[in-house]
């Protein structure tokens, strides 16, 4: 096991060195747009050439890859254009906001999710599996840029009118932290991710109550929910686990378009900025967050299905 885990972190860790050389071969290779960008489209020639001798943009290009992978890893990634302040000041508490709204909203979806799937896979082909099937295909269908709108509509606009009591429209937080202007962005979230892991808890619970040993547990008597609870259950869960993790990665670039729509101050409206803004340096740092997670959640997601399952630990 342990050696299992070692090789997941040396990939992890080989995939990210890989993926930096890529961001910075595809953004740093040629220095006179990063100085453009750095400086603007109206500087001079002059000015450019001065900003790229200070900052080290004519040395060779190994030297310059290791001086900025070096700096990224102590999370140095320069100063932002858009902001004019270190990128390292306005990442960590824009990455947070992101976690508190991306935590909620999994665990809700997964919850949820569970749930109803397990649910639908006790009764395979059951009105109630048919019902909560077409129900997961019909909010996974509808995009977070639809979504967003209709619940805003009918919590914003209609409810208040019909019986005095709506949700805020925004999530700015202009006035401190506020719990109930999550509520909307957390809903859209929702909205559209229990239903991936509602289908995906249902085909593996489906597919647990047609084993041998389960019908073997019915034959002989056994209580049906202590069937389902003790038997069914841990091994159908297993696979929705490795779902649930991957989510994780669906987060980042789904809050793109809940933060951007709520005004929510967090890192998907910030990666939006700074693309618009070509903002190069926070561009880089917030690529490499979101590999970090991806790569992260991915061999986390490995090992965890590696030490849920029996058979792949052991073989």
């Amino acid at each position: 096991m342990l050696i299992f885990i070692a090789r997941r972190i040396g990939t992890m860790v080989l995939t990210m060195l890989v993926v930096s050389l890529l961001l910075f071969l595809l953004l740093e290779i040629n220095v006179e747009g990063v100085a453009v960008k750095v400086l603007g489209a109206y500087s001079s020639e002059q000015q450019r050439e001065i900003w790229l001798e200070n900052n080290g943009y004519f040395d060779p290009l190994p030297v310059r890859y290791a001086r900025w992978l070096g700096n990224a890893v102590v999370g140095d990634f320069g100063d932002s254009v858009r902001f004019k302040v270190p990128v390292s000041e306005i990442l960590p508490e824009r990455i947070w906001n992101t976690a508190i709204l991306g935590f909620w909203a999994l665990l809700i979806a997964s919850l949820i999710g569970l749930f109803l799937g397990v649910l639908a896979g006790m009764r395979e082909g059951s009105g109630t599996d048919r019902t909560i099937s077409v129900g997961s295909i019909v909010t996974t269908s509808v995009p977070e840029f639809a979504s967003a709108p209709l619940l805003s509509a009918l919590f914003v606009f209609y409810l208040p009118q019909v019986i005095g009591w709506g949700l805020p429209g925004t999530s700015s937080m202009s006035s401190g932290f506020d719990w109930t202007q999550l509520i909307l962005p957390i809903m859209v979230l929702v909205l559209y991710d229990f239903g991936y892991i509602a289908r995906m808890t249902r085909a593996s619970m489906a597919e647990v109550m047609m084993t041998h040993y389960i019908r073997t547990a019915v034959l002989k008597g056994l209580p049906y929910g202590t069937v389902i609870r003790k038997h069914a259950l841990r091994n159908a869960l297993i696979a929705p686990f490795t779902v649930i993790m991957l989510q994780i990665n669906w987060l980042l670039s789904g809050v793109i378009v809940v933060e951007v729509f709520f005004a929510y101050k967090g890192f998907g409206s910030l990666l939006l900025e700074a693309s618009l803004n070509q903002d190069i340096f926070l561009i880089e740092a917030c690529a490499m967050v979101a590999v970090f997670v991806a790569v992260g959640t991915q061999t986390l997601a490995d090992i965890g299905y590696t030490y849920l399952n029996p058979r792949i630990r052991f073989s």
